[in-house]
């Protein structure tokens, strides 16, 4: 299986780590040798979703576009990771069902932690009333009910979450070992262990 394409798809909160923790994962895929593309949600907008608003439609939109995009890489061999918000759960279903092999990180934070990390201000603005249809406080974000990885962002280093991802697509055999292994005994465990509950693995 390590030969297919696959698609990571990076969701969560504006702030909450998507783009930081794929460019790492992508760097170590490329380590690898392996055929890796990545779909940044706001790169995409400027380009292959230009025009389209923040209405849920126009966001819908833009998620199936780039969950498209994502399947006819993975259909091609490629392994493709995608970051986006992509507030809604039905479409990131949708988006799963276009793949054979679809990998959801759910990356999440605190608001009062995203809030100092934006160098924007924009969670103060529409905190405070400013700004209207901000994903994660006055326009809803659906959390993953059944993530492959959630990751804590708040409490985890970047490097101990690159490294909880890499060792699930090893043990989902979705991409090649490292030559030398390494990983806390426990972590693989609880790893196989969540596998085995979503019927990847015997």
């Amino acid at each position: 299986m390590a030969n297919e394409g696959f698609t990571l798809w990076f969701t969560g909160l504006s702030g909450a780590g998507k783009t930081t923790l794929a460019k790492r994962v992508q760097r170590e895929l490329l380590a690898r040798g392996m055929n890796c593309e990545m779909l940044d949600g706001d790169v995409v907008r400027t380009n292959l979703s230009k025009g389209l608003g923040f209405s849920k439609e126009d966001r819908d939109t833009n998620i199936r576009r780039i969950g498209f995009v994502a399947s006819l890489l993975a259909r091609n061999n490629t392994v493709c990771i995608a970051a986006a918000i992509s507030p809604y759960r039905a479409v990131r279903d949708e988006v799963r069902a276009l793949h054979k092999h679809f990998v959801e990180v759910y990356t999440h934070a605190s608001i009062e932690e995203l809030t100092q990390r934006d160098v924007k201000g924009l969670y103060k603005k529409a905190l405070a009333g400013e700004i209207k249809g901000f994903t994660g406080v006055d326009d809803p974000y659906e959390a993953p009910e059944k993530a492959e990885v959630a990751i804590d962002t708040e409490r985890e280093s970047i490097e101990e979450s690159t490294e909880r991802i890499i060792r699930y697509l090893e043990l989902r055999r979705l991409i090649p070992p490292a030559a030398a292994p390494a990983g806390d005994e426990a972590e693989e465990q609880a790893i196989r262990t969540r596998l085995k509950e979503l019927n990847f693995i015997d």
